[in-house]
């Protein structure tokens, strides 16, 4: 079934109010979970809301927390969430890391104690709409094992990275470290459908297709070694430099219970216009060089915005039972 994504945000913020979110908090998240609908990312959005819901109501999440913003030095902006939403206390921190990108050339903003972000790119996406570089890193909960081995070690791990073009973004990407995201293996045990060889391995490290082995095993990383060494990088700058744990030490993202996640997120902004600002000039060059070269594209530079998302109306009626306040 077709929904606008307007209904897609206002139902997930009645959701979310309804399990126990404050409206600011409410408004910020169902934000994330529109747009992350609006661009094809169906693992961070109406997917993720039931976990969100059922999280505020077992109190593995707080919904209510006000973030507390710090910038200790000039360039380097910090805000707590409190074992809150993301979204919210980005969107506190956000003008002051802005304005410190602008001040210095180049400032970093870290999200400590936060629950999973989900879609990193929702964030990026919001520096480069401010006319900077935005790059982000986020951990997770340990799945993805070392090339070679089977214990779990490290999470998905994204790195999400947003350019800034005169109509919108000039590049966006925001992948896993890992070779997949972990969203398309339970999905694939949901549909009874097998995986292709190099996601992930069984417990007992052979590679597998069976998805049910997969979660009971390990993810691999993305080009082996390179992937396995960037998902580390994500590791310690996300729970290093904001003092939030280790993907080892967050129990299962969509489990009802538990310890709150306390994950953190680190960003570095950079302004274009505080270097060579050489920028759009030479994102231009490569763009013409590949104009004639289909498929070949910068990525997200050919992104539209959609007004109507297709939802499977089983799925939309999750979303209007969770916003009458209703959770499995």
């Amino acid at each position: 079934m077709q929904v606008a994504v307007e209904d897609i945000e206002r139902k997930s913020a009645d959701a979310l109010m309804a399990h126990g979110a404050g409206p600011w908090q409410a408004a910020e998240v169902a934000r994330a979970v529109a747009r992350a609908e609006e661009t094809g990312n169906i693992i961070c959005g109406l997917y993720y809301l039931e976990s969100y819901c059922v999280q505020l109501a077992s109190g593995r999440v707080n919904g209510t927390v006000e973030p507390v913003v710090n910038a200790s030095r000039a360039g380097a902006v910090a805000v707590d969430a409190g074992l809150g939403f993301a979204q919210p206390a980005f969107a506190r921190a956000l003008p002051k890391a802005v304005e410190a990108a602008r001040a210095c050339g180049i400032a970093s903003l870290s999200v400590c104690h936060s629950h999973t972000c989900t879609s990193l790119g929702f964030f990026t996406e919001q520096i480069a709409a401010k006319g900077l570089i935005g790059i982000g890193f986020t951990n997770a909960s340990a799945i993805v094992a070392g090339p070679g081995g089977r214990k779990r070690v490290v999470g998905t791990n994204p790195i999400a990275f947003t350019l800034p073009g005169e109509d919108g973004p000039a590049m966006h990407a925001d992948f896993s470290t890992a070779a997949v995201a972990l969203g398309k293996i339970t999905m694939a045990k949901a549909a009874g459908e097998s995986i292709p060889l190099g996601w992930a391995v069984d417990s007992e490290g052979r590679p597998t297709t069976d998805p049910d082995a997969a979660l009971q095993g390990s993810l691999v990383s993305a080009a082996d070694y390179k992937g396995w060494a960037l998902g580390l990088l994500v590791e310690f700058l996300a729970a290093g430099l904001t003092g939030s744990v280790n993907s080892v030490d967050v129990m299962g993202l969509k489990l009802r219970d538990g310890l709150p996640h306390d994950l953190g997120q680190f960003y570095i902004l950079i302004d274009p216009a505080g270097h060579a600002n050489a920028l759009a000039d030479r994102i231009g060059r490569v763009a013409s060089e590949i104009s004639d070269d289909a498929p070949v594209r910068i990525p997200g530079s050919r992104s539209k915005a959609r007004q109507q998302i297709t939802v499977d109306a089983d799925l939309w009626a999750k979303v209007g039972a969770l916003a009458a306040g209703s959770s499995s």
